[in-house]
């Protein structure tokens, strides 16, 4: 039986594995699930996994997992220690899905025992890719992506050539706002930014993709995890999110990876690689569907695409800069403090500043400088928005 740790279970992409291996009881034994705030859930999926452990990230929330938990003979544990504890624990395969930079020491701590990562927390490429793939290259870990796009491209590169490879190209959706005018973006609400026309996933990500902020951290997962040169990614509009990403080839032939918008098929195929095994997914029916669109990812209505170039070229801490901020610029989206389109400029502004007039990108890139990075970041977007707002 294949040993499992779900990281993050109680999120949308932790929920999609819990349901793929709840299914699957006699193949799977299931050491830990860790979530957050959502005590009940997370109780409720390790009762229904029989997890030996759960763990919640929040110190103040172990007496109310306890008690979800009593009687069912799982250990709970609470806080960063237990959390990066039940991360080192042995097993085979991790799901790392927890959100946002607090899921990089985790996924550290399961690379270096080895195990498969399944990789679904995007920050860990942006903010210190060249970290978490040398570790996991000493520890003989695998790491899959578990991003639609990047499970895609994956799928589509294997048994290919990486030398014959011009171009990869990411689709978007376009998010909520795919149909208007930048100008039209500066009144739009969380509530509004929270309606994706595809996909079933969290708020943060949801708003992300609204803004293409969630596009542009993807593009720079793509350079981070296949390496392949900025001026060979691209990023399109396609509405219907039936193409998860194309790669070119230098004789002219395009391999695209086609899905129905299920994370479900993403996870399933990083649960069972090298593998491919049934998944409870829809199947696609191409005259049902009549047609696929495509259009230009604008640059100038997009501006967290040209964000991402920037990152890109530049390299080094830039990733850690660009998330920390991308991350409290929503914060204060969501909090009411600042407007949608706001989120680019505070992004912009902290890019210039800490690469800039801060310095740097003249710092190695470490654990404890990318953290350090993080941390003037956010405190640098906060003291840009007071400005802004005094």
């Amino acid at each position: 039986m294949k040993r499992i740790s779900i990281l993050g279970a109680t999120g949308s992409i932790g929920q999609s594995t819990v349901d793929l291996i709840a299914r699957a009881p006699d193949r799977y034994t299931v050491e830990a699930v860790t979530g957050g705030r959502n005590i009940a859930l997370l109780a409720h999926d390790a009762r229904r996994l029989n997890a030996r452990v759960a763990v919640t990230a929040h110190d103040d929330l172990l007496d109310d997992l306890r008690t979800a938990l009593e009687g069912s003979g799982i250990a709970a544990s609470a806080g960063r220690g237990a959390l990066l504890e039940a991360a080192a624990r042995p097993v085979d395969w991790v799901m790392s899905a927890i959100v946002g930079s607090a899921g990089l020491e985790p996924g550290l701590a399961a690379v270096d025992t080895g195990a498969t990562l399944a990789l679904a927390n995007k920050e860990s490429l942006v903010t210190a890719g060249p970290i978490l793939l040398e570790r996991g290259r000493r520890a003989g870990a695998t790491i899959l992506p578990v991003d639609s796009e990047h499970s895609g491209i994956f799928q589509a590169l294997r048994g290919e050539d990486m030398a014959s490879v011009e171009r990869v190209i990411i689709t978007a959706s376009g998010g909520a706002f795919r149909d208007r005018s930048r100008d039209a973006l500066a009144s739009v609400t969380v509530a509004e930014a929270l309606q994706h026309p595809n996909w079933s996933m969290g708020q943060r990500i949801t708003i992300d993709s609204a803004s293409m902020f969630n596009k542009a951290m993807e593009m720079i997962e793509t350079k981070e995890f296949f390496g392949i040169a900025p001026d060979r990614i691209e990023a399109v509009i396609h509405p219907q999110s039936i193409i998860h990403a194309l790669v070119a080839h230098c004789d002219g032939g395009v391999i695209a990876h086609m899905g129905a918008p299920d994370m479900r098929h993403a996870i399933g195929y990083a649960l069972h690689w090298p593998e491919r095994d049934d998944l409870p997914v829809e199947r696609l029916d191409l005259v049902k569907l009549g047609q696929l669109s495509f259009s230009e990812a604008d640059p100038e209505r997009f501006r967290a695409l040209g964000l991402a170039r920037q990152v890109m070229d530049q390299g080094g801490l830039a990733g850690a800069v660009f998330n920390a901020a991308k991350e409290r610029a929503l914060d204060h989206f969501m909090a009411g403090r600042a407007s949608f389109l706001q989120m680019d400029d505070l992004v912009a502004g902290a890019l210039d500043r800490m690469m800039g007039r801060g310095g740097l990108d003249r710092v190695e890139m470490t654990l404890e400088t990318v953290s350090h990075a993080d941390q003037v970041t956010r405190q640098a977007v906060d003291d840009m928005l007071r400005i802004a707002t005094s």
